[in-house]
């Protein structure tokens, strides 16, 4: 399995353009939400825990950053539980205003997706690789710190590999 750099470093070949990565900051996360919030019905209780599909993926994702990155997943695992919570606020809605907002957010998130990759020029990376439907949002957690000046050594070694963001 990939490590860490590898995945950032794949996933970051068709994200250089500035412009794309902002799309992906706002994006990524309304799509992670809706996707949370969707996957919300449940489907069966284990020990007093209702369990769901968007649990199962919420602890499955949050084991994959944390295989990954001590550091990341643990700023992952804030960042998907204020997404999940967020979801599960929109799944306790009345049916109509649960899957329209989940919809609508769906929609937005992935229209400001392409919208980003219009000005790269590139297709999205999961069209290559499913799995950069996961790296995602680890890659938007991760410009952003390399935005604060954290995480150097791996900023540049994903630039020795996709190069420099313009």
């Amino acid at each position: 399995m990939k490590n860490l750099t590898e995945h950032l470093s794949q996933y970051a070949l068709y994200h250089r353009d500035q412009r794309n990565i902002k799309t992906h900051y706002i994006g990524i996360p309304l799509i992670v939400v809706a996707i949370f919030s969707l996957l919300s019905l449940p489907l069966f209780s284990v020990a007093g825990v209702m369990l769901t599909p968007a649990l199962l993926l919420f602890v499955a994702t949050a084991l994959f950053y944390f295989r990954l990155d001590l550091r990341f997943g643990l700023v992952m695992l804030l960042f998907s539980g204020s997404c999940f919570a967020l979801a599960t606020y929109l799944a306790a809605q009345p049916f109509a205003v649960w899957l329209g907002s989940s919809l609508a957010l769906f929609v937005i998130g992935w229209v400001l997706q392409f919208i980003g990759h219009y000005y790269e020029g590139k297709k999205p990376a999961f069209v290559d690789d499913i799995v950069g439907l996961f790296v995602g949002p680890l890659f938007v957690v991760a410009e952003i710190s390399f935005s604060l000046g954290l995480r150097k050594k791996l900023q540049h070694d994903i630039e020795q590999v996709a190069g420099k963001v313009h």
